[in-house]
């Protein structure tokens, strides 16, 4: 367990700090395909694959939730036909395989460390199931002290998932439409003094299994796995989880240290976030 407590003391210590420096983006790299725009500030075709890799990991430092790293977090809503998108299908597919041989309508997504592109991971694969037709999928921030879900796509919730574990709304009136595709999402809007407390209780257990009722998909964005206990928590009463870990920069003893951690009978696999390789290759 030494291994453990260390990587938790360094993650207590970073989250004072506020937090890595790491880019939160997945992905290899894409070209936009003629017929679409690309966004503000992205690379033109003419610089192709490697110049907009540069662009997907660039702003290391700590840059809030201005328009690069929120359009980075959507990036398959606004670029449906891109590399990256087809990649977070690749794994939807993967998902879809697995759900053959056993029961998957919730799915957990967490880190070891914060920073490390959970949240991105969690947006683009519900974005890229709700394209799925037929299905429902709900995405749902259980991040409640930083949220990052309703902004990465462009929501303005009135009551949230701490509102509804509190019983202060049903959740109808929680839960908001993301415009543009048929994906739904529970986001955070209160951020309440007892959050790990709010994920351990039977009302949240009781959310899920509602949840799991009405949609064929419930994604779960989760707290990092050594910061906090609530993606522990979590990792108990989901069907899967799946761990994102950053390409050559996540240290491998914080990995292992975080595995330790979650209920290894519900790992689904590891996503490998932000891999160098070409547009053929896409590690998980």
């Amino acid at each position: 367990m030494g291994k453990v407590y260390d990587a938790l003391r360094r993650a207590e210590e970073e989250r004072r700090q506020g937090g890595a420096t790491r880019a939160g983006t997945p992905a290899p790299a894409l070209e936009p395909r003629s017929g679409r725009t690309a966004q503000p500030g992205a690379p033109g075709r003419s610089e192709g694959v490697a110049g907009l890799r540069r662009w997907l990991r660039r702003d290391a430092a700590p840059a809030g939730d201005d328009a690069n790293s929120v359009n980075k977090r959507r990036i398959s809503l606004l670029h449906p036909d891109s590399f990256v998108a087809e990649q977070f299908r690749t794994l939807r597919a993967r998902l879809d395989a697995l759900a053959t041989e056993r029961p998957l309508r919730t799915i957990a997504l967490t880190s070891a460390l914060p920073d490390e592109g959970k949240s991105t991971a969690a947006v683009n694969l519900a974005l890229v199931s709700a394209m799925s037709v037929g299905r429902r999928v709900i995405l749902v921030d259980c991040d409640l002290r930083r949220p990052r879900i309703h902004g990465s796509l462009g929501l303005r919730p009135e009551y949230g998932i701490a509102e509804v574990l509190n019983e202060q709304v049903p959740l109808a009136s929680a839960i908001c439409k993301v415009d543009g595709c048929s994906l739904e999402v529970l986001p955070v809007r209160g951020t309440p003094s007892n959050p790990s407390e709010l994920l351990a209780s039977s009302r949240m257990r009781a959310l899920l299994e509602e949840l799991a009722q009405s949609y064929d998909e419930v994604l779960l964005d989760t707290p990092p796995t050594l910061s906090l206990p609530d993606a522990k928590t979590l990792s108990e009463i989901v069907d899967g989880v799946l761990l994102v870990v950053r390409a050559d920069e996540t240290p491998a003893e914080d990995v292992e240290a975080a595995l330790d951690v979650l209920d290894r009978r519900r790992l689904l696999g590891i996503v490998l976030n932000g891999a160098e390789s070409d547009a053929h290759r896409y590690g998980y």
